[in-house]
């Protein structure tokens, strides 16, 4: 590059000479942004107060602060909202209804800035009634907190929740069930569940254990306290007119923050099903109440002059007489010109920089635009707000090293994982150009698709899609039991997956029901992969994930998780009780030769000699043929 003429030009060359002799400099200027000026925090409250739903009160008529969608109505005679409303359940087809009574106005649940929930209670009054003797046909009513509210979920067990298992949609909600649905994993026709984006519930309460029943025609009250900043929730019912019962009837700890957008809609949702007795969900009055912190909005110091003068040329009729000096006009143009050299001088040095540090080699690797890419640590610092504690998946702590899963969000709004890792074993060429190989070779619908990857001579991340339904821990050790045919189904998809890995001399290294997710369609993916999967020969321990498949095998029957619980299977085994270890949640809704052979495979897999392991190839022709195809080895 030819000397710059001017003197200033040279000093800016100075500049970067110095700044080049001080990368320490740079890096201390790495996360340097500008933030606003946080203002005082204040809380935000609502509430809301129907003590009936008269058309003649003072809410006036139609209830401009509700909104009714699909066959919910007010009742002008009785004063009460209805789900279906008692004209709709006279028509032609009084089957598969769906309804949504709503708070009309949006009310703020969520501090995106200090990602709090807010702190709620509600308590409402309703009633399950029929137009006949019978007391049964009604699938249920849910307390709801949806981000629209324009949608109208699907009719029967879904109780207007949701429309689609496939798409993840923010919704919290807590039903009150009167149906038996095995498919959704109901314990039985007579329960409370917490449900969050899904219609299987979260958790569940059993009314018979507290001689509670909603199949009468009697007022229940319900009591919904959620604590925002101790993330824990509490339900209580009873009878309408009787005080609070003293212990819940649910009580768990419940993070909503995933689950919540900074302004939802609150209200009820209910539905029938197929039966010609159908019931009519009544709800009697309703109370609500919220509060949020929030920051308030501190006016900027800064005043955008040129904004002003255009202004004022556009209607005033004095011309504006404040043009920029030239030495404003010879710093802008130095600041704009130091801008560039520094841009053209750092892209060439990252263009010359050793392939050491990267984990494609993208001179003999010509990457495809859907190809995952290099991230900078910027972008992933950002997305997982500066990797916040809040914002952890998981952490993995084994042979001395530690790795933890964040949560994060990229600047297009994707939703990804992040892996962070300790570079101390991810820094010689060979090892960088192997995580390469093992990122392109790891697809398959079981696995999770890779975004890319950052390596900065510190630390390693890997970024992979988040996926909102969760672990299967979430899922298995709750108090909702999964039915039998979706345990059995995810332990073929796991097997498969694993199998795919091991096909290609790679191991997971870190199998296990925290490691497993769930993707939209509720089919798992074996995320969060140990360090040794990055690592050269990471093929030789695939004796261990047979181990690990085996011990999650055995986990999904029992429904738990314990330190004991192999020894236990064993013993089970030896005495010919091996159906004491089936989830006693699933009652009799399984297959009793399906049980045996998946927990005789699980105790194969967790054989105490890693020779006498099948290997996942065995495994899974074993889960496909009603026969195994090799004997079981104890």
């Amino acid at each position: 590059m030819d000397s710059p003429p001017c003197l200033w030009w040279l000093l800016i060359l100075g500049s970067i000479v110095h700044l080049v002799q001080q990368p320490q400099l740079l890096q201390a200027h790495r996360f340097s942004f500008t933030h606003h000026p946080k203002g005082p925090f204040t809380n935000v409250t609502k509430h809301l107060h129907f003590p009936n739903f008269l058309t003649t009160s003072s809410l006036g008529t139609n209830f401009p602060q509700l909104k009714f969608l699909g066959n919910a109505r007010a009742s002008e005679e009785k004063g009460v909202i209805q789900i279906p409303h008692s004209s709709s359940s006279q028509a032609d087809q009084p089957t598969y209804q769906v309804g949504r009574a709503i708070y009309s106005s949006p009310i703020r649940l969520f501090d995106p800035l200090t990602l709090t929930p807010a702190s709620f209670e509600t308590t409402f009054s309703f009633q399950f009634t029929t137009n006949s003797m019978a007391t049964r046909g009604g699938n249920g009513l849910a307390f709801v907190i949806s981000p629209d509210e324009f949608t109208v979920g699907r009719p029967g067990p879904w109780l207007g929740i949701l429309n689609d298992a496939c798409n993840h949609y923010k919704v919290f909600a807590v039903e009150f069930d009167t149906n038996h649905d095995p498919q959704f994993g109901d314990p039985n026709d007579d329960h409370i569940g917490i449900n969050l984006g899904a219609a299987v519930s979260f958790k569940t309460a059993n009314l018979s254990e507290a001689n509670i029943s909603l199949h009468n025609s009697k007022v229940h009250r319900a009591w919904i306290t959620y604590d925002g900043n101790h993330k824990h929730i509490n339900i209580h019912l009873g009878l309408d007119g009787n005080p609070i019962p003293s212990k819940p009837i649910l009580s768990s700890p419940l993070n909503l923050s995933p689950f919540l957008q900074e302004y939802m809609f609150v209200g009820f949702s209910a539905s029938t099903g197929n039966s010609s007795q159908n019931s009519i969900h009544n709800i009697l009055s309703w109370n609500f109440s919220s509060t949020v912190q929030a920051s308030l909005h501190v006016p900027s110091t800064k005043i955008c002059h040129r904004n002003v003068a255009h202004l004022v040329s556009k209607y005033s009729t004095t011309p504006h007489t404040n043009p920029p000096s030239s030495f404003l006009i010879f710093v802008a143009l130095l600041v704009l010109s130091s801008v560039a050299l520094l841009s053209f001088y750092f892209s060439r040095m990252k263009t010359n920089t050793s392939d050491a540090l990267l984990f494609f080699d993208t001179k003999q690797r010509p990457m495809l635009p859907i190809s995952p890419h290099r991230f900078t640590f910027a972008e992933l610092y950002i997305s997982t707000r500066r990797f916040d504690k809040a914002q952890v998946l998981a952490t993995d702590c084994r042979g001395g090293s530690t790795s933890v899963l964040y949560r994060g969000k990229l600047v297009n709004g994707c939703q990804v994982a992040v892996k962070r890792f300790s570079t101390q074993l991810l820094s010689s060429p060979r090892v960088t150009k192997r995580l390469g190989d093992q990122i392109t070779r790891a697809s398959h619908p079981n696995l999770p698709n890779i975004r890319g990857w950052c390596c900065d001579g510190r630390e390693a991340m890997i970024v992979y899609d988040h996926y909102p339904n969760g672990s299967l821990d979430r899922w298995l050790f709750g108090i909702g039991a999964l039915p039998w045919t979706w345990r059995l189904k995810l332990v073929k998809d796991i097997a498969q997956g694993l199998s795919f890995l091991h096909s290609k001399q790679l191991a997971h290294g870190n199998l296990k029901a925290s490691s497993v997710f769930l993707d939209v369609n509720y089919r798992p993916v074996l995320g969060d992969y140990g360090l040794d999967f990055f690592l050269p020969g990471s093929g030789r321990g695939s004796k261990g994930d047979v181990f690990g498949f085996g011990m999650l095998v055995l986990e999904t029957v029992a429904g738990r998780k314990e330190e004991g619980l192999l020894g236990f299977a064993r013993e089970m085994f030896e005495k010919g009780e091996i159906g004491r270890v089936v989830d006693e949640r699933m009652g009799d809704r399984v297959n009793s030769e399906e049980v045996v052979r998946i927990l005789k495979i699980g105790l194969s897999c967790t054989a105490s000699e890693s020779g006498r392991r099948p290997c996942m190839e065995e495994v899974v022709q074993c889960l496909a043929s009603s026969s195994h195809s090799r004997p079981i080895v104890l």
